[in-house]
């Protein structure tokens, strides 16, 4: 009797060990994930074993997949649907707050907002945006018991339904989504057809996938090769070669745009000195002048707020010196600047000024996407933005579609820092091939997040852009990155972050339109989701003529 109780109780331990265990793994799989879209260690060479992985701030495609594959295994193991979206929800808040814990230093260094609740409001964030996926993988396990063929389909639908609401419920945050670990790797043929959301539902379904084939192994089932385990993979090779071929075909020979010469600036002002009327902002007003002034290229980009004050604030006469070389008739050269526009009765706008030969009145590009407690503050959360000693205020809106700035032959579009995360709303802009942009710019300053991998991620973010629209994109940032990317996706040329630098480049435009653009622009995202409900809906009711056990 003794010996039946004990090894009762060393099973009941053991269970209890695997089910931690099992849970640990999970939560290191969601760390993984976010190490997936930018590696965070090994800058530069020679800095260990970690160089093999990856160098850093590159995106691991390989990473994305096998890390997600590990929380689809665990879910199939889950012995509940609720037990399921507890796995998730451990996974998802890992995977977010390892993405972007960076809004630590926004909120505390900068913010002064105590530590202890800085740490608690990003993981209360990363634990809230988890939640969709928690919600989805509680309805993932509910029909996990449809035919295994269809379990990838299934789960892959469900992530990216997630991934959408993400990027779309309280004016989105999709920061991290899935899809942007595939700017490199076999996957990057995907964003000219299907977007950053189309190319995650097919890491998605790649990744549940190989868990469906661990989990047959695992418990000694029949793989049914010729059933779906060959079909599978032959419509996978032949599909991605048939993109492959696609994009090459659609991306060979000149654009015949003549392409331009372009300064981008990088004035690396510090972020606790950049509004300060004592320190950051003559420095910003100083440099940048001279740089305007001394600029010999066609085109020359300074980033968002580059000039920190309205015009009313700024010295008398500075804004006409600054203007000056560009605005006259017959000049050769143009500049786009960041600054501020506005007044306390109107309001304010985040602002991308153009100044070209020949204008009667400056070109002007308000951002439209506005950033959430930085500037705009939600309902209901003024108490927490009295918190931290960051300028904060309510900035109007500008269009959601606004013309591009003709200039040199090209049709340059601007958008304003995070605005590059919804390329949808980008692809506003893309209706018509005649009008649409040739150049995509964006104006950043990453110095709220310091010197962290949020740089890295956000050039990736705008490399995803360029893959999606097949447009290069010139990056003018306050502290980096300052890139150009071509339309492939490639960084061609770079500054060092943190440096006060001028990045000297050509760049030329591209044409055309590709089928992301033109689905995008007539009905946003609507038609992956309906897909994604569709597909859904056809696994269920599969499921209900065959079911099968998990």
């Amino acid at each position: 009797m003794q010996a039946s109780q004990a090894l009762s109780a060393s099973k009941t331990q053991r269970f209890g060990r695997m089910r931690w265990t099992s849970w640990l793994l999970v939560a290191v799989a969601g760390g993984l994930q976010a190490f997936s879209l930018a590696w965070p260690w090994a800058r530069g060479q020679g800095d260990g074993w970690l160089t093999l992985v990856g160098g850093y701030g590159r995106p691991l495609w390989w990473l994305q997949i096998l890390s997600l594959a590990v929380l689809v295994h665990a879910l199939l193991a889950a012995r509940s649907p609720l037990a399921a979206a507890g796995k998730a929800m451990v996974f998802a808040t890992a995977w977010l707050a390892a993405t972007f814990w960076w809004l630590f230093i926004s909120m505390h260094t900068y913010g002064g907002l105590a530590a202890p609740l800085a740490v608690a409001a990003v993981l209360a964030l990363a634990a809230f945006l988890g939640s969709y996926y928690a919600f989805v993988s509680w309805c993932f396990k509910r029909l996990a018991n449809t035919d295994k063929a269809q379990v990838a389909i299934v789960f892959a639908s469900l992530w990216a339904l997630a991934e959408l609401a993400r990027g779309w419920l309280w004016t989105g945050f999709p920061w991290g989504a899935g899809g942007y670990a595939h700017v490199e790797g076999p996957l990057d043929v995907l964003p000219r057809w299907v977007g950053v959301y189309g190319t995650g539902w097919v890491a998605a379904w790649l990744a549940a996938w190989l868990a469906v084939l661990l989990w047959r192994r695992q418990n000694a089932q029949p793989l049914p090769v010729l059933k779906w385990a060959v079909p599978s993979a032959l419509a996978l090779l032949l599909g991605w070669g048939g993109l492959w071929w696609l994009q090459n075909a659609s991306t060979r020979g000149d654009s015949g745009l003549p392409g331009m010469s372009v300064e981008l600036l990088q004035g690396n002002i510090p972020q606790d000195e950049k509004f300060e009327l004592g320190s950051g902002i003559p420095v910003a007003l100083g440099w940048y002048a001279r740089q305007l002034h001394a600029a010999t290229a066609q085109l020359v980009v300074a980033p968002e707020t580059a000039i920190p004050l309205l015009p009313q604030q700024l010295p008398e006469g500075y804004l006409d010196f600054v203007r000056q070389p560009f605005v006259q008739q017959g000049g050769k050269q143009a500049a786009m600047v960041g600054i501020p526009l506005g007044n306390w009765d109107q309001g304010f706008t985040n602002t991308v000024e153009g100044w070209a030969p020949g204008q009667t009145r400056p070109y002007a590009y308000d951002k439209h996407h506005l950033v959430p407690f930085g500037e705009f503050i939600p309902p209901m959360f003024r108490w927490f933005t009295d918190l931290m000693n960051i300028p904060l205020g309510d900035f109007n809106r500008g269009a959601l579609a606004q013309p591009s700035l003709h200039w040199a032959g090209e049709r340059l579009s601007p958008n304003i820092c995070y605005e590059d995360l919804f390329g949808e709303e980008l692809g506003a802009n893309f209706g018509d091939g005649a009008t649409a942009p040739t150049v995509l710019v964006n104006f950043s300053n990453i110095g709220w997040f310091g010197n962290s991998i949020a740089i890295d991620q956000h050039l990736n973010i705008s490399r995803m852009r360029t893959l999606e629209f097949e447009r290069p994109m010139l990056r003018a940032t306050n502290t980096g990155a300052t890139v150009v990317i071509d339309h492939k996706g490639a960084v061609v040329k770079a500054l060092a972050p943190f440096e006060r630098a001028v990045l000297h480049a050509e760049v030329k435009g591209r044409e055309g339109l590709t089928p992301y653009a033109r689905w995008v622009h007539a009905l946003g995202l609507v038609p992956l989701a309906a897909l994604c409900f569709g597909l859904l809906a056809l696994a269920w009711w599969c499921g209900r003529r065959t079911p099968r056990k998990a």
